[in-house]
């Protein structure tokens, strides 16, 4: 089974609306990890790595979000595997 590392970025109304809770809660039961943060241009940011049909799994789920979201795109290209364990919130940038 292959791992797969990518870079993140969702867009529409997530801040303000736990999507990073959210984000947490649901890459933790994939067994994902990385971290997510809020942008200050408004979209929410994330790297996620795991086994590859995992990753995918929650990339599909980041375009509906937490119920009280709207996510108008989500947009991921590969990336270096942040390592470590768990997923986290990470500062905003």
């Amino acid at each position: 089974m292959s791992q797969k590392a990518v870079h993140v970025v969702i867009e529409g109304r997530v801040q303000g609306v736990w999507f990073r809770g959210w984000m947490k809660q649901e890459a933790r039961t994939l067994n994902l990890r990385g971290w997510v943060r809020n942008r200050f241009d408004g979209s929410v940011e994330a790297v996620i790595a795991g086994m590859e049909a995992d990753v995918d799994e929650m990339l599909e789920l980041c375009w509906q979000g937490p119920p009280v979201a709207k996510v108008l795109a989500v947009t991921a290209t590969p990336a270096e595997d942040p390592g470590g364990d768990g997923f986290r919130h990470v500062s905003s940038a």
